[in-house]
């Protein structure tokens, strides 16, 4: 579940290695399957007509602003988006969309927590519902990646699907920040809570929709990154009836017995320090870390990681999942050595107690999606590696009988963060055209019933231009 930046404190922009490592630090109802497809021609209201009689059902506040821009092209001036929520997830040179006037509702639902501080409420479960004036018939809803907050995905897609006509509704999960593990009663509460959330965004949002455009949405699209991306497989399993389809970036994979962030993680921690130190225990050393998961290619990439990603993911998800391993200290020794008590870089979650199990069993997933599904995921992520996510679920789909309903897309030097084709050009290629690809491909499934490419690995053309790479990802690959 992790994500760009995964599991971090909110991040600033995107310059070097020591900026991003700032962003690192600041990220990780319904649809009836009948529906018909979103109208050929948009509809286009009265700018910002019936404003005042939009109510989100179940909301504890909310506020609805008449803008002249939804994009961050105007938002980021208005203050109506946090930039640090969105810092270092896309490169730096991706095209901002502009002319796109509507309403914004910003607000939250009843809440006990308060790591959210947006807007000056300190309260979490905060939402943001765009209703672009030029509307194509379609919703989009998405849950934020890592522990980010309601804004993390404008720049990724948020801005594009607005200004491609759909309405775009977001949630924080329910708690943010790296310290999220303090939310709930019992282990995997503070998880589990964003599966509702977004349960509870979709069939609000889909209503205020309605009222808005005086008509229900024709195609309702669960999207999502990283953890976003966990989200949107576990609402195609688990309510299927509120969606059309979905687009999972690299989703986050949450399996009883494994594979899990839990272990793959402690591997690394325990075993790059000495393929970094190098000497006689490097090479063996490089052996445990691919055994883990962790391509053989991808080295450049893991001395970021180590430092910024590996240690903080591994133990606020340990915390949540698993909080007696370290006793009443709370989230571990950040780089502790192996061997010292209850480090994280000892852990082994087979040789955990069954209440980790149980804990991790709230937020399982099955493979049983409901409604069709594209996964994308790129072979050089070095935070969730491909061989222990995307390829297991992809897997599971199949396992259930489910394989017809999915398109796996295995995207060739892809990482998790896509700010980081910027400090790799040429080497790393970012994900977000991707998502454009997919999403054209899901719509031509959903309205006309043309099947997407079979599942392939996207191999990096040689020689490609980086910037070139920032708007091209056919899925025919």
């Amino acid at each position: 579940m992790p994500v760009h930046p995964p599991h971090h404190p909110r991040p600033r922009r995107w310059l070097r290695p020591a900026a991003l490592a700032a962003a690192a630090l600041t990220a990780w109802t319904a649809a009836p399957a009948t529906a018909a497809p979103p109208p050929q021609d948009t509809a286009r209201p009265a700018h910002c007509s019936r404003a005042d009689t939009l109510k989100v059902p179940g909301a504890a506040h909310q506020q609805a602003s008449c803008l002249t821009e939804l994009t961050t092209a105007g938002t980021v001036a208005s203050g109506h988006t946090d930039p640090a929520d969105w810092a270092g997830l896309t490169p730096e040179g991706l095209p901002t969309p502009r002319g796109v006037p509507g309403i914004q509702i910003d607000g939250y639902f009843p809440d006990s927590s308060t790591t959210n501080t947006n807007h000056g409420w300190n309260h979490d479960s905060q939402f943001v519902i765009r209703l672009p004036d030029r509307w194509n018939g379609g919703l989009v809803v998405s849950g934020a990646p890592g522990v980010r907050e309601q804004y993390a995905n404008d720049r990724a897609f948020g801005d594009w699907v607005v200004a491609n006509g759909y309405a775009f509704a977001a949630t924080d999960k329910g708690a943010t920040g790296a310290a999220f593990h303090r939310d709930g009663k019992t282990p995997g509460d503070a998880l589990a809570e964003g599966n509702h959330r977004v349960t509870q965004l979709t069939r609000a949002a889909r209503q205020v929709v309605a009222r808005r455009y005086q008509r229900p949405p024709g195609r309702t699209l669960a999207m999502g990154m990283s953890n976003g991306g966990y989200l949107v497989r576990w609402q195609l399993e688990n309510h299927p009836e509120l969606y059309d389809g979905g687009i999972d970036w690299e989703g986050t994979l949450w399996r009883t017995e494994g594979p899990n962030l839990l272990t793959f993680l402690p591997p690394a921690l325990r075993h790059y320090p000495a393929y970094a130190a190098g000497g006689a225990g490097a090479e063996e050393a490089h052996r445990a870390m691919t055994a883990a998961g962790y391509p053989a290619g991808s080295e450049f990439l893991w001395p970021f990681h180590h430092q910024y990603y590996w240690d903080l993911t591994q133990r606020i998800y340990r915390e949540e999942l698993d909080p007696e391993f370290d006793g009443a200290t709370e989230a571990g020794t950040p780089f502790c050595a192996p061997g010292t008590p209850a480090c994280d870089a000892d852990y082994v979650y087979a040789e955990r107690p069954e209440a980790v199990r149980k804990a991790v069993a709230k937020i399982a997933l099955t493979g049983r999606i409901g409604k069709p599904l594209i996964t994308f995921h790129g072979t050089y992520d070095v935070l969730l590696p491909i061989s222990r996510s995307s390829d297991v679920y992809a897997q599971l789909v199949r396992r259930e009988g489910r394989g017809h309903l999915h398109r796996y897309y295995r995207v060739e030097a892809g990482t998790h963060v896509d700010s980081l084709a910027d400090a790799f050009p040429g080497r790393v290629r970012p994900l977000v055209p991707c998502h454009r690809s997919a999403s054209a491909a899901l719509e031509r499934w959903l309205d006309h019933g043309v099947r997407p490419p079979s599942s392939r690995t996207l191999r990096l053309p040689a020689g490609a231009d980086p910037a070139k790479l920032l708007t091209y990802c056919p899925l025919t690959g």
